[in-house]
């Protein structure tokens, strides 16, 4: 059996990667953090016109009736690029959730949802521009209550009253895979990155790049990727019942995203703790997103049991 992506697959990465690459997503997560979201939702737009939000949506409600796979492929992509917005609730937990008209308003981009499940997802992303605020059930849920700041500042979070439920059933998961697939995306903008910036920046005469200590660095953040990857697409593979599996892929892909984001850090120097670099969308994503969907401990003690 040979596990690789389709040529449609990786088509639609290509598109996802060309779509967003023009697109100036570093603008409108800016934005979108500072509670201007029109920029956003006109990517949001976009995003729907290729079928992002339709992937999980059956063909009944006006969905491509796609699947895991094709879902770590979106959301990748969308990790590479910071897209800003509740893309994960949308794009993987509310198809699971949503029925009738709901549903297809959903994948035709007109219905934007977001997700609470305390206590491993206690704050609703973007409730104050969400259609629909969701639990686990697909109770919905009234009102966006105090803004809640996050160390990556365009993830804006609110409370909203639910009840603590399992954090467990194929929503849960989709959930964990779809952020376990942002946080892979991201390692991978960082090591990218970092990579070009090593060639282009020289001391003492010489490309940074060339010192083995900064080759040392990179190469551990490459294998640290490519261990994490297969886990990615392996939980994708495996089915929607092995939450071990997706928990495992989580655990390795913030692992690899953290390590990405600290070396990334080291390589550009000073020039990484200025606002202005585009280095510090992901320096904050990831350290969000690798607590996001249950936090380390928990997704460990998860495969364990």
């Amino acid at each position: 059996m040979r596990f690789q992506l389709s040529p449609e697959q990786r088509q639609f990465a290509a598109t996802l990667h060309e779509l967003l690459g023009g697109a100036d997503t570093a603008a409108a997560a800016r934005a979108w953090a500072a509670g201007e979201h029109d920029r956003g939702l006109k990517l949001w737009r976009a995003l729907a016109d290729v079928g992002v939000f339709a992937l999980l949506v059956d063909e009944d409600h006006g969905g491509l009736g796609a699947g895991p796979v094709d879902l770590v492929v979106a959301c990748e992509a969308l990790g590479y690029h910071a897209v800003p917005g509740p893309v994960v609730e949308s794009a993987a937990v509310a198809p699971a959730l949503l029925t009738g008209h709901r549903l297809t308003s959903l994948a035709e981009g007109d219905l934007v949802a977001t997700v609470v499940a305390p206590p491993e997802v206690p704050l609703a992303l973007d409730a104050d521009i969400a259609g629909v605020v969701l639990d686990l059930t697909g109770a919905q849920l009234t009102g966006a209550g105090d803004l809640v700041r996050s160390i990556d500042p365009a993830r804006r979070l609110f409370r909203v009253a639910a009840a603590a439920g399992e954090s467990s059933g194929v929503a849960f998961d989709r959930g964990v895979l779809a952020v376990a697939a942002q946080l892979v995306g991201a390692g991978q903008w960082l090591l990218d990155t970092s990579v070009a910036y090593a060639k282009q920046r020289k001391q003492y005469g010489r490309a940074i790049g060339e010192y083995q200590a900064i080759k040392h660095l990179l190469a551990d953040v490459v294998t640290r990727l490519e261990l994490a990857r297969p886990l990615l697409y392996g939980a994708a593979v495996a089915g929607e019942t092995f939450a071990r599996d997706v928990s495992a892929a989580k655990v390795l892909a913030g692992d690899a995203a953290v390590l990405a984001a600290r070396t990334a850090l080291q390589v550009h120097g000073a020039i990484g703790y200025t606002a202005e670099h585009d280095l510090g969308l992901r320096l904050t994503k990831v350290r969000a997103l690798a607590g996001a969907w249950g936090t380390g401990s928990f997704h460990r003690a998860r495969v364990l049991r």
